[in-house]
Parts: C-alpha cells; structure tokens; sequence
C-alpha cells in the first residue's frame, strides 16, 4: 500500500488550509480518503501508484505542501478511519513526511525497500523540480495536452498560435514529463510489491 501524509508548510504565519484541501482532493480513487490527523496535516490510504504521482505533482505546484509518500504494509483490516491505520506504510509515511519539509521540492519517499524507495523519490523530486518551476503560461498549455487536445485545439482554446503551444509545451518540458510519471509509477509499484 501507499500511504500519504501531508503537512502544510509555514501553516503559523498562513491561513489553514487543510479544509480546501480535502475538498479538492474528495473525488480522488482512494483506498481510504484523504483526513485530517492533526492540526495542519492530513493522510490517505492508496493502492494506485499513477493517483499518488498526480496528487503529489499537483500539491507541488501549489507550493503549500510538504509530502510524505510511505510504501509498505498495513494492517489488514484497514480500519473506515485513514487515522486509524497502522502498519509499516504508516510508520514510513511519517518518515518520509518528516524529511520532506528540508527536501528540494518538499517531496520524499520512504519504504520498507529503501533502495526501491529512493528510486522513486529521486525521479518523483526531479519531476517535482519539473513542474514546480513552470511558468503559468506552460501549465496553460500542459492542461490542455493533459485534456487531450491537439496543439491546434490547445491554440484555439489558449487565443494563441499552434507554434506558440509547441513552445510553451517545449519549454515546460511536456514531453519529458510523461516518461518520467511512468516510470516513477513504476518504481513505486516496484517497491510496494517488493
């Protein structure tokens, strides 16, 4: 299993928010939901490597978010309560979390195969760096690819040129970005199953 655990970053001099956070998050294919555990941190319960990458790789953009990814065991049966999981996944979550909040993109991974581990959370930091430092302009142009619009259609909705969309996808570096969300879910469900 892969467990979550995410604490907001500098939360004593910002509002809180965790609320929105759970709201924005309610939908996601999850084992158990996203839930507040304490103060300003929240936890799931996954066992989809492709929904961890895409809530990581959107909580860093926002750059409000330290993320803990744990890979290992739970005690089965899970309980309805995220809170009141237990096991190795939970124990390396905390870890993991912990580390995060010193890490280059407030991202980190732990498991109870720490080398699997480690191959995931260096491709997951690069990809974090990736498209954390995306200007506004790409992530306009990577959401309509992500849609799966052609760069004529992303031109049209986006009001500018099809060579306009090429550059920004180029710069942002889109085609790169879906290799590299591959493999790192590969390499977590490697080291889940390990």
């Amino acid at each position: 299993m892969l467990v979550m655990t995410i604490d907001q970053r500098r939360s004593r001099r910002d509002v809180d928010r965790v609320a929105q956070l759970l709201a924005d998050l309610a939908d996601e294919p999850l084992v158990r939901p996203f839930e507040r555990t304490a103060g300003d941190e929240v936890q799931a319960v996954a066992d989809d490597p492709r929904v961890v990458v895409d809530i990581a790789l959107r909580l860093v953009v926002s750059g409000h978010w330290s993320i803990g990814i744990g890979i290992g065991a739970v005690e089965q049966p899970l309980p309805r309560q995220t809170r009141a999981g237990r096991g190795p996944a939970f124990e390396e979550a905390r870890d993991a979390v912990t580390r995060a909040k010193n890490a280059p993109a407030g991202l980190a991974v732990a498991g109870t195969n720490t080398q699997a581990a480690a191959d995931a959370e260096a491709i997951l930091t690069l990809l974090a760096m990736l498209v954390g430092r995306r200007s506004a302009e790409g992530h306009a142009a990577v959401d309509q690819m992500r849609r799966g619009l052609s760069q004529s259609e992303a031109a049209d909705t986006l009001g500018i040129s099809k060579q306009a969309v090429s550059q920004r996808l180029s710069t942002a570096g889109w085609q790169a970005e879906g290799p590299a969300r591959s493999l790192a879910e590969r390499l977590l469900n490697e080291a889940d199953n390990r």
